[in-house]
């Protein structure tokens, strides 16, 4: 029988590679990025060239609020895949995730894997992750330090996969006890902790929640862009476990859409907003700072990208910022924070939601942060 730290390797490279040859994506919910619209300024005061994208975060000074997000390590094509994100990132000066590091805590001769990023980005905002059921199993601080100081993290990301667990064979749906690791780490690591999602979305519940327990900052890696339901669907049907594909059918598009709930966390906390989940551009981007996050991120398009090595990754990276820029100018925003003051509006499925949550679209589409 494969050792658990084989198996753990083995579960990453498949992770890889159904990602990259398979439909994943959410079928029937939408990010809802469709549903906000930018209000126009035919007459913007500045041109396109004065817009800075510039942002602190995490007392690190970003080029843009732009996160290359967690997406892998572990294997030896998972280290490559990293060096090539972890150059691009260095070189445009954004922050930049690595993937769940269980892998390189488990068989230290695997944390390479996830330390290139730092070595190909000394002076990037970087992002270490753990993901709460390794938590709930018998992690602890001196897990989360190995996980910080094996790429020399700025901070921590808490991944939070529920529905993923509830559908890969492999799944462990431990979640009872990890707030209170997650509690300790916030005192005592000596790093800000995220918490991020795998593709559900928070709602403001859960983000008020997260704050009172010291947590500095969430990542709602929202419905409506890839369904690790789906990724977890595909393995189990390559398996021929028809109970878990089943599962992954059903639950292939829970979760609370991106856009929807970067409203609910970003109005009901003081918490640093990250967006992500199906956000494939720089006008999402724009669309997502306009309704209260901070920043945002993109996974998929960046791992796809990673064939036509650190050009190809890093010519996408430079058109996501333009359309982020060319958004600002026809905004009138000279900045982020300019832009996180311009009025948005909002319709359909996402304004029925915000509705139905005791949130009025109209007020906080124009909310003055």
């Amino acid at each position: 029988m494969a050792s658990a730290e084989a198996e753990t390797e083995r579960r990453k490279r498949s992770h890889i590679e159904t990602t990259m040859q398979q439909d994943v994506q959410f079928r029937t919910k939408k990010t809802g990025f469709d549903d906000v619209e930018l209000v126009h300024n035919a007459l913007p005061a500045i041109n396109r060239d004065d817009v800075d994208l510039s942002v602190r975060l995490f007392d690190h000074e970003l080029s843009a609020p732009l996160v290359i997000e967690s997406m892998t390590g572990g294997t030896a094509a998972a280290a490559r895949l990293n060096e090539i994100l972890g150059q691009a990132a260095q070189e445009l000066k954004i922050a930049i995730g690595v993937g769940s590091q269980r892998a390189g805590i488990e068989k230290p001769e695997l944390a390479y894997t996830y330390r290139v990023v730092r070595d190909k980005a000394p002076d990037a905002l970087v992002f270490a992750n753990i993901g709460a059921p390794q938590l709930v199993k018998g992690y602890g601080l001196k897990e989360m330090r190995k996980a910080v100081e094996m790429v020399d993290a700025d901070a921590l990301y808490v991944h939070l996969n529920g529905v993923q667990e509830c559908v890969q064979v492999e799944g462990e749906p431990l979640f009872r006890g990890a707030m209170d690791k997650i509690r300790e780490g916030a005192e005592q690591l000596g790093v800000p902790i995220v918490l991020k999602e795998t593709g559900a979305g928070f709602s403001h519940e859960t983000a008020e929640f997260a704050e009172k327990a010291g947590v500095k900052a969430i990542d709602v890696a929202g419905a409506g862009g890839t369904s690790w339901a789906a990724v977890e669907y595909y393995r189990a049907r390559e398996q021929s476990s028809q109970i878990h594909e089943k599962v992954g059918e059903v639950f292939w598009d829970w979760g609370i859409p991106t856009v929807a709930s970067v409203v609910e966390v970003s109005h009901s906390t003081h918490l640093t907003v990250i967006a992500s989940g199906g956000v494939r551009n720089g006008l999402h981007g724009a669309k997502a700072l306009a309704l209260g996050a901070d920043a945002f991120g993109l996974a998929l398009p960046f791992l796809k990208s990673t064939p036509g090595g650190v050009e190809e990754v890093t010519e996408r990276l430079q058109t996501i910022l333009l359309e982020l820029r060319t958004a600002m100018f026809l905004t009138g925003s000279r900045n982020v924070a300019e832009l996180q003051t311009s009025p948005a509006v909002i319709r359909g499925l996402t304004r029925e939601w915000l509705d139905a949550r005791g949130f009025n679209p109209d007020e906080y589409a124009k909310r003055k942060r």
